[in-house]
């Protein structure tokens, strides 16, 4: 193809990446025009076929289409996401209608779904190995979901809905990042910074810097691994309240960035595309594809945590009320000082605090963690490649290997926060992992990326986290690994692209290898003086694994008892999001000391797509199965125990979506979950 626009060249890069330093936001809209003509030919000729519908003339060839077109989104959607730029964000505005109009039109396409269609009425009688059968239902539904089923003018309507959502979703993002950015409390003298350890005043400092500010300033901004810190140690009451309002208050601000009135009307669109196909409200058709299946199951699980976390939670105000009291401070308990009176309730009770752990926990450091536990476990290797650039010098690109040296996939991970990238943690990939990709050679190798957005140390200085920080950075290698193991014929089965509430599995259950002690040994090394944790702060920190729980179980399920209740609502027109927020937080009886994970105006899991709307249940629902999963290896005796981790790889890590979660999980574990040891991990249940 003869053009100067990079993205419609051969991509001769490292292993098929997209070629980043060529890439403007204008190659894109002529990109995807070529790439949405090319789509629309490739349907239409295999809808046109002369010869009967079978699964290698139909099913095969439609997983097949589309190379340009997807080779192109992955690429459009990272750098939306990780390194955007006003001309970018005006292409996602501008591209959002077309782009879903595009999706409509391939799964309303009405020649294509009467071959699927034709397939799926005798599926039984084909003669299909459980994984091809396994696509033909799953291609089937996605069509039928799609509204391939609707009459004429009912599509019609449905394409105009799912163009308008696009829309707003991207609006609602663009309006939380601005906000985000838009946001910094500057601190510029000693009695601003008072209570900041030196980890804190350090990455405030990088914060200026990156922010352009003069030297000598320290900038608290909405990330939430700078945020959390300053909540946590400031003993300025008045700015913490400052800090947690800003935080809190992101797309509820008057103005261009507002996101109330666009909530609402997403929420009116869902209502509308679930009656479309029939169901009362847009909750009971995202759970119509689910594990769960019901808007009764998924209420049941959080029947079961709410009320004992509550009871936790309860307990622990209890504990910071008396520490107030010791200090002599008079004023009511508020949002703004929960995590300020833990973190010295923590110290006294457990003689703990991140200022003593953090330096045990340097960034470099834990990656090697990573990578140590997946060479254990599933024999990888992960090689890195100093001289591949991706779209930013931050992210760093590494060859992944298996245990004979091949070349298994290619791995990009981006650690750290900064204006352009979207807040929050999260997995994607510039390509997955598929064998029904003829001819394309080692590109059917997955390209998988991790984001985080962790606080960037001092220049020169090592990047120290968290031990909530660690845990998200396992958390998404866990995601990682579920689209780099993958082993699967077909594109649209592969790796991550499973039910929604099974997905966090497999990134919930590699959680649980960060508090290993043989890990922590090995890796947790003093970031100064090299040494290894010591027994005695490794014995403060089980003794402190349930402190808090109460408080953080309780701000994860108000969100999804609200995101539950918003998707139930059968009216036609969407809630004032904010009085309904306040209504139905005041039923459930939710301590405004406590507050929400995420309110409705910047909860980007609920509307910057439609992933986990009506879904955010699903962390709860994974944790059942990954702290029942993780059992297996405590009664193999070993968290490395090699029988364990193969049957994890062949039983879920490699299935992708080829096999039905429910049989999947059962097949690794040997029965269906039990939801004790969840309740025993977060402290809700005697051990």
């Amino acid at each position: 193809m003869t053009t100067s626009n990079p993205l419609l060249q051969t991509w001769n890069t490292h292993y098929g990446l997209p070629p980043f330093a060529q890439i403007e936001a204008a190659h894109f809209a002529p990109a995807f025009e070529a790439a949405l003509r090319s789509h629309r030919a490739e349907l239409d000729a295999i809808a046109a076929q002369a010869q009967a519908p079978s699964f290698a003339n139909t099913l095969a060839a439609f997983d097949r289409s589309g190379r340009l077109l997807a080779a192109l989104e992955h690429a459009f959607y990272t750098l939306s996401a990780s390194a955007t730029s006003p001309e970018l964000q005006a292409a996602q505005r501008a591209l959002a209608a077309p782009l879903a109009a595009h999706n409509s039109a391939v799964y309303m396409h009405a020649g294509l779904f009467r071959r699927v269609d034709a397939l799926y009425q005798q599926r039984t009688a084909l003669g299909l190995s459980p994984e091809q059968l396994r696509l033909l239902e799953r291609v089937h539904l996605d069509f039928v979901r799609a509204g391939a089923r609707l009459a004429p003018a009912e599509q019609q309507r449905y394409a105009q809905v799912m163009e308008r959502l696009a829309e707003l979703n991207t609006q609602f993002a663009q309006n939380v990042l601005a906000d985000e950015n838009g946001y910094q409390l500057l601190l510029r003298s000693e009695a601003e910074l008072a209570g900041l350890p030196d980890f804190v005043r350090a990455s405030a400092s990088q914060a200026a810097l990156d922010r352009g500010l003069d030297a000598g300033l320290y900038a608290i901004t909405l990330s939430r691994s700078l945020i959390v810190p300053f909540l946590s140690f400031s003993e300025r009451r008045d700015l913490r309240e400052q800090a947690w309002r800003a935080w809190t208050s992101r797309g509820e601000n008057d103005g261009a960035t507002d996101n109330r009135a666009i909530a609402r009307e997403i929420l009116s669109l869902r209502n509308e595309q679930a009656r479309l196909h029939g169901h009362a409200c847009y909750a009971d058709y995202a759970l119509a594809d689910t594990m769960a299946g019901s808007r009764a199951a998924v209420q049941g699980l959080l029947d079961q945590v709410w009320e004992p976390a509550k009871a936790a939670a309860q307990r622990e105000r209890e504990l910071l009320e008396g520490e107030m009291a010791a200090l002599g401070h008079a004023h009511g308990l508020e949002a703004w000082d929960w995590r300020y009176y833990a973190e010295k309730v923590r110290q006294v009770r457990y003689e703990l605090d991140d200022a003593q752990v953090k330096p045990f926990f340097a960034l470099d450091a834990m990656v090697q963690a990573l990578f140590d536990c997946a060479q254990r476990l599933f024999g990888l290797r992960f090689v890195y490649q100093p001289e591949v650039a991706a779209y930013h010098p931050d992210v760093r690109v590494y060859e992944v290997q298996n245990a004979a040296g091949e070349l298994r996939g290619v791995f990009l991970h981006d650690n750290f926060a900064r204006p352009t990238k979207r807040s929050g943690a999260w997995m994607n990939a510039l390509r997955w992992q598929a064998r029904n990709l003829q001819g394309e050679g080692s590109r059917t190798l997955p390209i998988i990326l991790n984001n985080n957005n962790f606080a960037k140390g001092a220049a020169g200085e090592p990047t120290l986290l968290s031990f909530d920080d660690v845990r998200t950075l396992f958390h998404e290698f866990g995601h990682g690994l579920h689209g780099l193991l993958s082993d699967v014929e077909f594109e649209r089965l592969s790796g991550t692209q499973v039910l929604r509430d099974f997905v966090e599995l497999p990134s919930q259950i590699f959680e649980h290898w960060m508090a290993e002690p043989e890990v922590l040994k090995k890796h947790a090394r003093h970031v100064k003086t090299g040494e290894a944790i010591p027994d005695a702060l490794l014995a403060k920190l089980k003794a402190a694994e349930h402190f808090n729980q109460g408080y953080e179980t309780v701000r994860y399920c108000a969100s999804a008892i609200v995101d539950l209740a918003a998707h139930s609502l059968g009216a036609a027109e969407g809630p004032d999001i904010t009085a309904f927020e306040a209504e139905t937080m005041r039923a459930a009886g939710l301590p405004a000391a406590i507050g929400m994970n995420h309110r409705l105006a910047h909860f980007q899991h609920l509307f910057s797509s439609s992933g986990y709307a009506a879904g955010y249940y699903v962390y709860l629902w994974a944790e059942v199965l990954d702290c029942d999963g993780f059992e297996a290896f405590v009664e193999a005796g070993s968290a490395f125990d090699a029988g364990v981790a193969q049957r994890l790889v062949d039983c879920i890590l490699s299935v992708g979506n080829s096999r039905e979660p429910g049989a999947a999980f059962r097949a690794f574990r040997g029965r269906d979950a039990v939801v004790q040891p969840m309740l025993r991990a977060r402290g809700l249940i005697p051990a």
